[in-house]
Parts: C-alpha cells; structure tokens; sequence
C-alpha cells in the first residue's frame, strides 16, 4: 500500500470519530495557514541549504557539514509524537533507509521535540535513522517551515486533545514545522524539496530515491 493511501484510511478514521466542530477548525486552520502564503517563503531546489547542528535522541550533536562531507543528505520534518500521519510517514521511510544508504545518502527526521519525546518515537517504531531535536523551531525557521498555532486550533489542541505542545517541545512557543522533505547535495544545495501545509498528505518516499538515482 502506497503511503497517501495509509494516511487517507488514517483521516476517514480519525476524523470520522470525532465532532465535526473540532474537524471543521482543522480543516479551517489548514487553509488558514496555505492563504498565509508560507509556502513562498520554503526553501526550494536550487536554494543554498542552511547548515546546522542538532542533538540526536542520545543527545549526540549532528552537525550537516559533516554529514554532507560524506554524501548526500536527506532529512524530514516531524511534527511530534502526537501526530499519527507523522507517525505513518516515518514508519514508511525507515523501509527506504537502506537503499538511501546505498546511495550514499544519509537520513534524518527533524522535530521541535525534546530528544527524550523522539526517543519515544524511536523506540516505539523501531526506527533505523535518527531523529533530530530542533528546539524552538530554529532550523525548520531557517527552512521557512515555522508556524505558529493559535486559536482556535491552540485551544483545541490543549483542551479537548490534551496535546500541549510545551510539553513535547520544552518551550512556550506553540510552533510547529510544515511537513517537508530535503535532499541536499555536498555541495550544500537543495535537489529536492517538498512541503505538506497539509500534514494529512505526503509524497511516497521513493520519490527520494529516483531523485538520488539522477546525477
């Protein structure tokens, strides 16, 4: 099954069981944030590429340059522990870990998380890649991914969900990434770049291969 297809059955279920109120503010806040015109601001192919240094779940620094000075890099940006449709997509990506190394290519998820929350995540999906911990946002900023959640998804969120994002994040700032996808070149620019303001819709990662296949 074809990643977009587990997140559509994922939708009808999760949104199926659930008030139409609380669906209608998502869906609202959804086209909230496309007609905010963020998208113009992401990073796309062609675009020098910010470097950066984050700590994996053990807390180990990762720091691109370096990565970068072995092959190409590719990484994803998480929402939280919290999100299912997140959840799926890295569940997909771990079955293309090895033939990205194969490539040369090395894989990273980057979430606002602390690194205990994407532990978490890691253990509970049996992930085979690391998950960075980029606190406030800062990377995902420097991507054009940041945005900020406000009412009434905030309150929805907090008090009908139980999903406060300080607890996750270690912060107060109640920001989240778009989904995106990267591939990086060694030389530091953007090959190939794709964003979800939609988090319910992702591409099928083998999109990521074919591109790596292309010299």
């Amino acid at each position: 099954m074809e990643l977009q297809q587990s997140l559509d059955r994922l939708k009808e279920r999760i949104e199926g069981g659930m008030p139409s109120e609380f669906v209608d503010i998502m869906h609202q806040a959804t086209r909230d944030l496309e007609a905010s015109g963020i998208g113009d601001d992401i990073l796309k192919v062609g675009d020098k590429a910010p470097s950066f240094k984050l700590p994996n779940q053990k807390g180990e620094l990762i720091s691109s340059e370096e990565i970068l000075a072995k092959g190409p890099l590719v990484i994803t940006f998480y929402r939280g522990v919290w999100c299912p449709y997140c959840n799926t997509d890295l569940a997909y990506l771990k079955k293309y870990k090895e033939e990205l190394g194969a490539k040369g290519a090395t894989l990273f998820s980057i979430s606002p998380q602390t690194p205990e929350n994407n532990q978490q995540i890691v253990d509970g999906q049996k992930l085979n890649y690391d998950l960075l911990s980029d606190k406030g946002n800062t990377v995902a900023e420097s991507f054009g991914l940041r945005w900020e959640m406000v009412d009434p998804l905030k309150s929805l969120y907090a008090n009908k969900f139980r999903i406060r994002l300080p607890d996750y994040n270690g912060d107060d700032s109640w920001t989240l990434p778009v989904p995106a996808r990267f591939i990086i070149g060694q030389d530091g620019v953007i090959k190939y770049a794709e964003y979800s303001i939609d988090y319910t819709k992702r591409p099928n990662p083998d999109v990521l291969i074919d591109t790596l296949k292309t010299p």
